[in-house]
């Protein structure tokens, strides 16, 4: 299958690998020229524009950092819908507002053009396994076509309703796993500081009502999970900026249905005082240096 795939940041180029790996044929279009070369090198073709890599494709993949950037590449006069032939299904897998979404899928419908949402989980190692979850909003049909693809690049994946519901799926989750963390991190600095081995605490939060993801799999304690970012300096995994952002995207939804989300408004102060104070490149889990650091 042809496919044009444009965003190869952190997460769009090992998907896009995945995808070249299965056999397919891309074509691509980001801004980072080293990528570019580095894909090309395995077979696929470089484009000149989002416009450029839709032509002659089957289906159309985006991975882009944001919701401005979606409309831009979808859009614009040198953008997707603009070389896409109608008929050809797309998928964005970006995490973006809902109503983002939904005016693009609009616009493209005008042209006989399907898109869905399909934003995703699991991070850069996710990614770069195939092992991915996606999260996706599209008509059932949309869904079945668009399945067996996504398959090739995550091993989970759920239909969560029309388009949009992907972002609603992905930005709910999100929130979660950011007041979750801060929770973790809390309840780790507060045994540390009343005298507890932390790695006995760790293992009694595990085995009690206070497990989750955050304090069995990625805790945020240092030595306390080998494979977690604390035990690397907090680095790689999913950095603090991106988790500041899923944040906002959720309050300002929250803002939009008249919703309150109160914990959820707390953790994106915490990680903009954390983002503030130079510390958002960092891995999400490094909140916990708030609470222990002097």
């Amino acid at each position: 299958m042809k496919i044009a795939f444009i965003g190869l940041g952190n997460m769009g180029a090992p998907m896009a690998r995945n995808l070249i790996r299965a056999g397919h044929q891309l074509h691509l279009f980001d801004l980072n020229q080293q990528v570019l070369k580095e894909l090309s090198e395995l077979g696929s073709r470089i484009s000149e524009s989002p416009r450029h890599a839709a032509q002659d494709a089957d289906l159309v993949i985006t991975m882009l950092p944001a919701a401005a950037h979606v409309r831009a590449v979808y859009l614009n006069e040198d953008g997707v819908l603009a070389g896409i032939t109608p008929g050809v299904p797309a998928v964005d897998c970006s995490t973006i507002d809902p109503q983002t979404i939904r005016d693009v899928a609009a616009e493209a419908a005008k042209r006989g053009v399907k898109i869905a949402d399909a934003p995703v989980s699991g991070g850069t190692g996710g990614a770069q396994a195939g092992t991915l979850t996606f999260m996706v909003g599209a008509s059932a049909e949309h869904f079945t076509a668009l399945k067996p693809i996504l398959a090739q690049m995550g091993r989970n994946i759920v239909h969560c309703g029309d388009v949009g519901t992907g972002q609603i799926a992905k930005i709910c989750n999100n929130m979660l796993l950011g007041i979750s963390m801060i929770g973790v991190a809390e309840a780790m600095a507060l045994g540390n500081s009343l005298g507890i081995d932390t790695k006995i605490l760790a293992s009694i939060i595990n085995s009690s009502t206070g497990r989750c993801w955050s304090s069995e799999m990625y805790n945020p304690w240092p030595g306390i999970v080998d494979t977690a970012p604390a035990s690397r300096g907090y680095t790689g995994g999913f950095g603090a900026e991106l988790m500041l952002k899923d944040l906002g995207l959720a309050t300002d939804a929250a803002k939009a249905a008249h919703q309150p989300v109160i914990l959820g408004a707390v953790a994106q102060q915490l990680y903009q005082a954390m983002s503030l104070r130079g510390e958002g490149g960092k891995d999400f889990s490094a909140i916990i240096e708030g609470y222990t650091k002097t």
